[in-house]
């Protein structure tokens, strides 16, 4: 299927090209001039200083094919962005227009067949609140407010991914811009080598508009956080690491080491407080997640919250903050959980200021997370951890300390990283071998240039080698000189 045009006719003789492009489009556009740019170019994470040619708002697939065909007319590039969770990947945005797609917000459900169908500005917390009380649920990120295509197209981990894998396996239709304006439905049947890349190869082939995917007959699952006194650490910890050894996969867990911010959106008995904890979600009856829970229970937490809820709250259990911060954070995945590595981790994390580091995640994989699926270029992650570390950097004295920290953190686990790193989860531009494994590099590489020859459309990751040395930032060898780049400015 191709569908392309403007809405309306340019005018004659428009006093700048900005001008022309909003007057063909429903939504808008805001060029550095704009007394209202510095709004419309700031991301989620409030470290990303963007400074693109000009910021497009758009409101459905037609002003996303009007903007494509407007920057390629100008020989500039375009970059899709619903709320910027991974805008510090993306790099300098200099000839770079920025589609904005937060307006393009329509969800729809088809309870009978089992799938749903979002539009490319749709988050997590709208699609799921469109699932109640029908007895589905996606395989939804850890926070509401993160969008749903941005995060599909890395992989997407959910609290039921161990269990149904990961959400980029579950797409069933993708309706996306290429580089010539032409929109596109792919499928497995219809532009299928595309459709296999863009599942797991990011928004380097097109500017995705909406997708397609399956959602599951999971009404409730037992869900909450267990939480212990810091001084549990590690008695916690290494109690984690054998619980996991053989979980039943129906259990999707993470291990934490956390220091809360004394934020309103916090409950009392969190905010400003430390624990150690576990949190999660099991996708089996009460009396099998009751079962599962009992080593780490014996342990004597000091708040249990783990009761059923309804699978479409699952996206408030992780507590991510709701509004924009800055915050700088960087993951890595783990092939084992030994003694050596708890005391790694435990060495260069668990005594960190709780200034510098506001969490420390690791994430259990396995299960079908861990099982070829045959689906997209990202069909199942590595490994047996995901490590998640991060930090709040609203100055940059704040962002140099969060920065050592990660890179302490980094180094002391670089053993027994995974050659392979999870895109969603490397707030840092990457070599791309870091995200595919050689063969799968050169085919979406081949894609790419079958539908983008020139190089038009822009993503956080890219396929194309690594140009700058400032990209090794927060790799296993990164020393803390390296991340000067990720230190914002006094604003």
């Amino acid at each position: 299927m191709t569908v392309a045009g403007p809405h309306r006719l340019p005018q004659h003789n428009p006093r700048t090209p900005l001008e022309d492009l909003e007057f063909t489009l429903l939504g808008s556009v805001v060029g550095p001039a704009d007394p209202h740019w510095d709004k419309a170019r700031a991301a989620w994470n409030l470290t990303a200083d963007q400074q693109p040619a000009a910021v497009v708002f758009t409101v459905d697939a037609a002003d996303v094919s009007a903007t494509v065909r407007y920057a390629t007319a100008l020989g500039l590039n375009v970059l899709a962005q619903s709320t910027g969770h991974l805008a510090t990947a993306v790099g300098d945005l200099a000839g770079t227009v920025l589609i904005r797609t937060a307006r393009m917000r329509s969800v729809r459900v088809d309870a009978e067949k089992q799938t749903m169908r979002v539009e490319a500005g749709a988050t997590w917390g709208v699609a799921t609140a469109a699932l109640e009380g029908t007895g589905l649920a996606a395989l939804a990120g850890s926070s509401g407010e993160v969008g749903i295509v941005g995060y599909t197209l890395g992989g997407g981990y959910s609290w039921l991914s161990r269990s149904r894998g990961l959400a980029a396996s579950s797409v069933t239709a993708i309706e996306l811009v290429l580089a010539d304006g032409n929109l596109l439905r792919a499928t497995a049947e219809e532009h299928a080598e595309l459709f296999w890349a863009v599942r797991g190869g990011g928004g380097n082939f097109g500017i995705v508009t909406a997708l397609e995917f399956r959602v599951y007959p999971v009404s409730e699952v037992s869900a909450g956080m267990l939480l212990f006194p810091l001084e549990q650490t590690r008695s916690v910890l290494e109690e984690y690491a054998r619980w996991t050894e053989d979980l039943d996969e129906r259990a999707t867990t993470c291990f934490r080491i956390l220091h809360f911010p004394r934020l309103p959106d916090l409950p009392d008995f969190l905010r400003g407080q430390s624990f150690v904890g576990v949190d999660g979600a099991i996708d089996a009856p009460e009396d099998v997640a009751q079962r599962l829970l009992a080593p780490l229970r014996a342990l004597e937490p000091s708040i249990d919250t783990f009761t059923r809820i309804p699978a479409t709250a699952l996206a408030g259990l992780h507590l991510d903050p709701s509004d924009p911060v800055p915050v700088i954070g960087d993951g890595m995945i783990l092939d084992s959980l030994t003694p050596e590595v708890v005391d790694a981790l435990l060495g260069s994390a668990a005594g960190m200021d709780p200034s510098a580091l506001l969490i420390v995640d690791l994430r259990h994989l396995g299960g079908a997370l861990g099982r070829p699926a045959g689906g997209g270029a990202v069909d199942h992650l590595p490994g047996r951890f995901l490590l998640y570390a991060a930090g709040i950097a609203p100055s940059p004295q704040a962002a140099a300390a969060v920065i050592t920290a990660i890179t302490s953190v980094r180094l002391a686990l670089a053993p027994w990283a995974s050659s392979i790193d999870y895109s969603n989860f490397r707030e840092v531009r990457e070599a791309p071998e870091r995200f595919w494994a050689p063969d799968v590099l050169e085919r979406l590489r081949a894609v790419k240039k079958s539908v983008d020859p020139r190089g038009i459309i822009r993503s956080a990751h890219t396929l194309e080698p690594r140009t700058s040395t400032s990209s090794r930032a927060l790799s296993a060898d990164a020393a803390p000189d390296d991340l000067a780049h990720r230190i914002p400015a006094e604003r």
